[in-house]
C-alpha cells in the first residue's frame, strides 16, 4: 500500500480555484478487477481473462464504475469533509480514455475549477471539480467533472 495524505478539514472558503489536491493512490490487482466486474459489470473484458485477450483490449481491464468508485473514496477521504460537504446535484461529464489494467496503480488528483456561493442559501457555495485518475505512466485513465454543495466555515461574512 502506498503512503496517502493527511486528512484536511476543508470548508467553502478552502476551495480556491486553480488549486490542487493530491488524493492518493490505490492499486487493482485481477482479483479487485474480477470481483467487482462479477456483481456489477459482468461483461466478459472485465470478468474472463482467457475471453478478455481476444477482446476488444487485448486483456482484462477494470470497469469504469470500479475506478470511478475508488476514485470517490478517495474524494471523500482526502478532498470533501464530513464536517463541510452536503451533497452534489451531479457531475456534468465523466470520461474514460483509457484501459485500466490489473496491478495498476492510479493517482487521484483534484482541481478546483470554480466556487461560487449559493445565491438562495446564503450558507454555502457550489464548487465544481475536475477530478483524474492517472496511471503509473502519467496517462490520464479517467476524468469527470463534479460540483459539490459545501458548507462556508463563516456564512455571516
Amino acid at each position: 500500500m502506498t503512503e496517502q495524505p493527511e486528512r484536511v478539514t476543508r470548508y467553502f472558503e478552502d476551495y480556491v480555484p486553480g488549486t490542487v489536491i493530491d488524493c492518493g493512490t490505490f492499486t487493482l490487482s485481477e482479483a479487485d478487477i474480477i470481483a467487482f466486474a462479477r456483481q456489477y459489470d459482468p461483461q466478459p473484458f472485465h470478468v474472463d481473462p482467457v475471453a478478455a485477450k481476444d477482446g476488444p483490449f487485448g486483456g482484462l481491464i477494470a470497469s469504469g464504475w470500479h475506478t470511478t468508485s475508488m476514485m470517490m473514496r478517495h474524494l471523500v477521504d482526502y478532498y470533501v469533509s464530513p464536517e463541510s460537504s452536503i451533497g452534489s446535484p451531479g457531475v456534468d461529464e465523466i470520461r474514460w480514455p483509457r484501459p485500466v489494467r490489473p496491478g495498476d496503480t492510479l493517482h487521484v488528483r483534484a482541481t478546483v475549477k470554480q466556487a461560487r456561493r449559493s445565491a438562495s442559501k446564503p450558507d454555502r457555495g457550489i464548487v465544481t471539480t475536475l477530478a483524474e485518475l492517472l496511471n503509473t505512466g502519467g496517462d490520464l485513465v479517467m476524468r469527470v467533472t463534479a460540483n459539490n454543495f459545501i458548507l462556508l466555515r463563516d456564512p455571516g461574512r
